[in-house]
């Protein structure tokens, strides 16, 4: 037998490390069946899509009673993302989908606090990856008291690196079609809609939001084309911008002041019996300071297919809570 020579062995090694860096690199899903689904970048971990629904026992059935998107640090590490179990609002979710008050057959359902039912995922109906992005489609059904589902929701998210300082693009992409009658969903800016829920632990002196408009008044302006954050958790900086599409519904409130951070879009909507509803997002996410205004509506205009200028911002810091007054001391003043 002829000895393999030295060239041949470091070119058998190389392509075997060719190989394996080509079957890490671009997008790919891990799924943990039944419990959650990695959505991982060159072999890191960019977002984890909670889909479990365990009603074994009720502190089980708590963690589990709405489907959501962790989103995790650049790194791979570790979400930067609220997950169940926060001591603060714990049914503030990852990026989430939900409305405190959704008509339907003359009751109103709570599918933002959790109150008497749930979201349940059913399966995932796609799934795709390559080098350059990667998608999936949940089948989500809102559940009323008794378990029985009264509108079902197609919730896809589509992820993307983005240019730097920001380091992943999640668009989401959900549709509502009331199948048992009709639905309508309301609520309020802080209590509905599509949001984002930074992890549990955030310096609240160092929330920061930035609007599009230079006169911007959060609590009354309606239909911004998109909002953003930057918060500071475990001594480093995040900015999240969320974008909104111009086909969603007009006349949408953003919730966008509170200092640890959820804040997103309340869009109001009916939907006939049989019908559906579109609506669509996109979020960027940046490790660090915000990213320049421009690059920011550049980013904005691929995701709408406008091409709208940069506009003129204002960045206001986030609303302190107010001290709370203790028993008589309002009668004094």
């Amino acid at each position: 037998m002829r000895p393999v020579s030295v060239f041949v062995l470091l070119a058998c090694a190389s392509m075997f490390a060719l190989h394996a860096a080509d079957e890490s690199a671009g997008f790919t899903f891990n799924d943990q069946a039944g419990q959650y689904l990695d959505v991982l970048y060159n072999g890191k971990i960019v977002g984890r899509y909670m889909y479990a629904y365990d009603k074994s026992t009720p502190a089980r059935l708590n963690e589990t009673y709405k489907p959501y998107l962790h989103v995790f640090d650049a790194e791979g590490k570790a979400p930067i993302t609220n997950g169940a179990g926060a001591k603060q609002y714990p049914h503030h979710r990852g990026i989430f989908v939900g409305w405190n008050k959704i008509g339907f057959g003359g009751k109103t359902y709570d599918r933002w606090h959790m109150k008497g039912g749930e979201q349940v995922h059913q399966k995932f109906s796609e799934q795709k990856t390559d080098k350059d992005q990667a998608s999936f489609t949940s089948v989500i059904n809102y559940n009323d008291e008794a378990g029985k589902p009264f509108m079902v929701e197609e919730r896809t998210m589509t992820f993307r690196r983005a240019p730097a300082p920001a380091y992943v693009l999640v668009d989401l992409r959900t549709t509502l079609k009331a199948t048992e009658g009709d639905v309508t969903l309301d609520g309020d800016p802080e209590h509905a809609g599509i949001h984002y829920r930074p992890a549990e632990g955030v310096n609240t002196k160092e929330t920061l939001y930035v609007f599009p408009k230079e006169d911007a008044k959060p609590h009354a302006d309606f239909d911004y084309p998109w909002a953003g954050e930057t918060y500071t958790l475990g001594g480093k900086k995040y900015s999240v911008v969320i974008m909104s599409h111009p086909d969603n519904p007009k006349k949408t409130k953003w919730s966008a002041y509170r200092d640890y951070g959820r804040f997103g879009a309340f869009p109001k909507a009916a939907i006939k019996s049989g019908e559906a509803l579109t609506l669509k997002y996109r979020f960027l996410v940046a490790e660090g300071d915000m990213p320049a205004v421009d690059a920011i509506q550049t980013c904005c205009n691929q995701f709408t297919g406008l091409n709208e200028p940069a506009p003129k911002t204002v960045v206001i810091p986030a609303e302190q809570p107010k001290p709370a007054v203790k028993k008589g001391e309002e009668a004094k003043k």
